[in-house]
């Protein structure tokens, strides 16, 4: 009877004995697993979502003339009176300008009184002439036909000249609007000659005003754009307190250089180059001056539909593009999650997300936006 308790005390010590040895091992065996998946790769993701792909390009400017023609004070004449100022609108013919021009009229009523000189002098010529042939002299007559050509010759290059003084008068007296209008600047001081610049900038209202955007090649092509079509341009002038919205027209896309961007695959310092055009706008309408800011945002959706997912989760090799997604594998010490790589059948992108397909995504997937560290197929991973 006395041996039963010391039996009992040692089964009971080899059950502490075991029970403690069972828990140090799942410590243990918990402690380990977790240091291991502290060393893990932290990754970020996001679910794909079902939808079509929204293609905008949005931009703004300055609305510039379409043409702006400069006006010069060719002859080097003093300003007299300056008869317009910047933002008058003025019609053609209309006088901008007006030159101190009395040394032009003195030299024209010079040349004049030259002219009337050389009438006087031919009919000379002429009374000689008849005397020389009711003398019967042929060698005076012959001195006297040849005088009265010479004479005739320099009667009609003094009336050229007379006509070319007065042209350069009626040119150079006033400067005049060549079309309908808008004065941009006034460079001309009254009582000054011409620095040698223009000293008219005119626009020509007819032809409206245009501003320029540079946009992806690519975008541009998703949107389906082309020349001659209408858009709705916002426009803001500095004076007034409100916006308004006119109509636009696409007077042409021109290629432009192409644009280094960071790639999207992670690849730290690797670029790519995206091709540009410039997107050129043209408005025309009566209120507007020149120099209005302006903004324009074009939207447009994809005709396909797809999984839209951010573009940072978009890799490419040699063989195509890719997605890394996490597939969940459960056992007895926790859940692990291991890296996929998933080939995509098709992909349309915009400045955020892409629209891609593949058999292997689904709606519940994660997608790996962003690693610690560099993934390859099959890594063990941890979630951030």
């Amino acid at each position: 009877m006395e041996k039963e308790p010391a039996v009992f005390g040692r089964k009971k010590s080899i059950q502490v004995v075991f029970l403690v040895f069972m828990g140090l091992l799942v410590f243990f065996s918990l402690f380990s697993n977790t240091l291991q998946s502290l060393a893990l790769p932290k990754v970020r993701t996001e679910k794909p979502v079902k939808g079509s792909l929204l293609f905008s390009i949005e931009g703004s400017g300055s609305l510039q003339p379409f043409y702006e023609a400069k006006l010069s004070n060719t002859a080097g004449w003093k300003v007299q009176e300056i008869l317009v100022k910047g933002g008058d609108h003025v019609k053609k013919g209309q006088p901008l300008i007006r030159y101190h021009s009395k040394v032009a009229e003195h030299e024209l009523e010079d040349a004049i009184t030259n002219l009337d000189k050389q009438n006087i002098e031919l009919q000379n010529v002429q009374d000689q002439f008849i005397q020389s042939t009711m003398d019967g002299d042929d060698i005076k007559i012959r001195t006297a036909r040849r005088d009265l050509e010479t004479r005739k010759l320099d009667l009609a290059a003094q009336e050229r000249k007379i006509n070319e003084l007065r042209d350069g008068l009626a040119t150079h007296k006033e400067m005049t609007a060549p079309f309908d209008g808008l004065i941009t600047k006034v460079n001309a001081t009254e009582g000054l000659v011409s620095a040698g610049g223009p000293e008219i900038l005119i626009t020509n209202s007819s032809l409206g005003y245009r501003f320029d955007l540079s946009v992806d090649s690519t975008l541009l092509s998703s949107l389906g754009m082309s020349t001659g079509e209408k858009v709705e341009v916002e426009v803001h002038a500095s004076q007034e307190p409100y916006t308004r919205i006119i109509n636009g027209t696409i007077d042409e896309m021109a290629d432009a250089e192409p644009r280094a961007v960071s790639s999207s695959d992670g690849e730290a310092g690797k670029t790519i180059t995206v091709p540009q055009k410039v997107l050129s706008v043209k408005v025309v309408d009566a209120e507007v001056k020149g120099g209005e800011q302006v903004r324009i945002k074009l939207e447009k959706r994809s005709r396909e539909e797809g999984w839209m997912i951010s573009n940072e989760a978009i890799h490419q090799d040699r063989d195509g593009m890719f997605v890394y997604k996490l597939e969940e594998m459960r056992n007895a010490l926790g859940n692990e999650f291991i890296v996929r790589k998933v080939r995509l059948q098709y992909s349309e992108r915009n400045s955020k997300e892409t629209m891609v397909q593949s058999d292997s995504l689904y709606e519940e997937d994660m997608v790996i936006l962003e690693s610690s560290e560099p993934l390859q197929d099959g890594n063990r991973v941890r979630l951030e």
